[in-house]
This record gives C-alpha cells, sequence and structure tokens, in this order.
C-alpha cells in the first residue's frame, strides 16, 4: 500500500515507527510547521518531522490545508492508497478525503463515538473513566464522525495520569492502525456506523487547571491532578503565589476545616489540604517559577502554614 501519514505529536510518531517497519510505502508525511518555543522562542520541529527526517521521507509542512490548491495538488500527484491520520491537529476537506483509493483513516484516543474531539485522552482522565481505549475510522467531513474500522479498550489506572495513559494508547494504537491497514488491505475491514449518542472532548483550557476548593469534591481534585499531568498541571493560589499540583492521593486525614484549608505541612509528614468532603496529600508539587519536586523537599525550602487557606 502507498501511504500518505499525517500526524505531529509523539502520539503520532509511534504510529509512523509501526508503520515504517511493515511492507508498506511511506510516500510522504505531512505535519505541523516548525512553531516557536521555551525562553528562547527557538523553532522546534515535530516529533513526527523528527522522525520523517531520520527517515529520509518526503515531507510536507503546509500552514493551512483547506483550500491550499498546491498541497492538494501535490497529494493527487502522489495518488496514494490510503491516507492514514493520526493526531494531525487540522480539518481535511473532502477534495483531500476523495483522493485515495481506500480513502483516509484516523487513529483516535478513545472507544468512539465517546469523547470526539482534541483531547480524548485527557478528557478521559480528567472525567475520572474506568476504561477507553483507541479506535480507528474512516473519515468524513464531521469530525471524529466517521465508520468505526476496529476498536482496543484498556483499563485506566486509579492514579494513572494522561502522560503514562498517552504513552500506553500511541503503542496500542499503533498496532491497531497497522492491523486496520493489514485488514483494508485484504478486504476484511469491517465498516460500523457510529451511534448517534456521541460525547466531545474539547481542547483544554488554562482556567480549566484552577482548583476549585469550594465546590470540588476530593475525587474531582484528584483526576484534575492527573489528567492535567504532564500538560499544564492543576493548580491553587497560596499567598499570591501558584502552586502546581503534579500528584496527589486521597488523604485518610479526618479535619472539620473549611475546603482548603491547610491541616498538614511539614517536611517529614508532607502537604494535606481540607477538601469538600474529605482531605488529599499533595506528594508532588511545583512553586511558581520553581521546579517540580517531591513535597518533602518543597517543604524543606519552603515555608507553608497550617490553617492558612488555599484560594
Amino acid at each position: 500500500m502507498k501511504i500518505v501519514f499525517m500526524g505531529t505529536p509523539d502520539f503520532a510518531q509511534v504510529s509512523l515507527q509501526a508503520l515504517s517497519k511493515t511492507k508498506h510505502i511511506i510516500q510522504a508525511v505531512v505535519t505541523n510547521p516548525d512553531r516557536p518555543k521555551g525562553r528562547g522562542m527557538k523553532m522546534i520541529s515535530s516529533p513526527v518531522k523528527l522522525y520523517a527526517l531520520e527517515k529520509e521521507y518526503t515531507i510536507y509542512q503546509p500552514e493551512k490545508v483547506k483550500s491550499n490548491e498546491e498541497f492538494i495538488k501535490q497529494i493527487k500527484e502522489l495518488n496514494p492508497d490510503i491516507i492514514c491520520v493520526v493526531a494531525y491537529g487540522k480539518i481535511l476537506p473532502k477534495e483531500i478525503l476523495d483522493i485515495p483509493k481506500f480513502g483516509c483513516i484516523n487513529l483516535h484516543g478513545s472507544i468512539l463515538p465517546k469523547y470526539r474531539g482534541a483531547a480524548p485522552i485527557q478528557r478521559a482522565v480528567i472525567n475520572g473513566e474506568k476504561k477507553t481505549g483507541v479506535t480507528t475510522i474512516y473519515m468524513d467531513e464531521k469530525m471524529d464522525a466517521g465508520d468505526i474500522i476496529l476498536t482496543q479498550e484498556v483499563e485506566i489506572g486509579e492514579d494513572e495520569t494522561t502522560g503514562e495513559l498517552w504513552d500506553k494508547l500511541s503503542k496500542i494504537g499503533a498496532e491497531l492502525l497497522v492491523e486496520t491497514i493489514e485488514q483494508i488491505e485484504k478486504g476484511t475491514a469491517p465498516r460500523i456506523k457510529q451511534p448517534e449518542n456521541y460525547t466531545l472532548a474539547p481542547m483544554l483550557n488554562k482556567e480549566m487547571a484552577k482548583i476549585n476548593w469550594d465546590e470540588m469534591d476530593t475525587h474531582t481534585i484528584k483526576n484534575l491532578v492527573r489528567g492535567l499531568n504532564p500538560i499544564m498541571g492543576a493548580y491553587t493560589i497560596y499567598k499570591d503565589k501558584k502552586l502546581k499540583f503534579w500528584k496527589v492521593q486521597i488523604s485518610k486525614k479526618v479535619s472539620n476545616a473549611k475546603p482548603g484549608t491547610i491541616i498538614l505541612a511539614n517536611d517529614k509528614e508532607g502537604l494535606t489540604i481540607k477538601t469538600l468532603d474529605g482531605a488529599i496529600d499533595v506528594l508532588e508539587i511545583q512553586g511558581e517559577n520553581g521546579k517540580r519536586m517531591n513535597i518533602c523537599d518543597f517543604l524543606r525550602g519552603n515555608k507553608v502554614d497550617e490553617e492558612e487557606k488555599m484560594m
């Protein structure tokens, strides 16, 4: 099969790597343009581009895809049998969807029709789901709404972070994508219409990262912390300074204090904060303009007062 691969982050790079080990021909790789990043605003290539450079694949990095006549012409000239899309980050117009003989297929990080959208893995963790998975679909003009080909379900660990689940699903997804292409080539791939009872997984935003002590229960806070690890971190305000929480656990300590109150803070026993229905122990933290660190190490160098309130 002649394949054009479209993807951007490390999640997609794992799939490209898996495809490169098959008998199929990677005609070209399409990924997002290099972006400035970090304090020095150095131009950074996507993980997919870096791997494509290593393999000496032809690379396209269009700023826009829709109505990009030159790019669409380039893909038409390649005449691929199939286009594989994995976390590319752009909507494909019908002109591109209609090019490949076997269509465009997408690997999505959920069990569709649940969690259509940009952040399915993160939202599953934030929402406290016990199971999720990956799905391959035939793409159409609607977002993540195409006919289902194959799925693979996995359990989400009680303390599993988005980063850990992301890595796990990237590997499982890569295997599923390879199997999907094999079945399409053999003519044995199923095609199942998605039911209409779908849910959405919109992009994350900075506002959602703030812990609301007065409204969030213990499990909601824990799920938010692990769901935003390692993307942005859930945070709270203490004495006008931002504290990011990277790892917490549900505490066995009991208190009648108001939610957000610090009920324990020392470098031997750690940091415990009252919640709406219990308490959490903070295990890993990051001070404003500081580094991530173990809570006891943090408390040895930073004074946190018991009975004060997190905001």
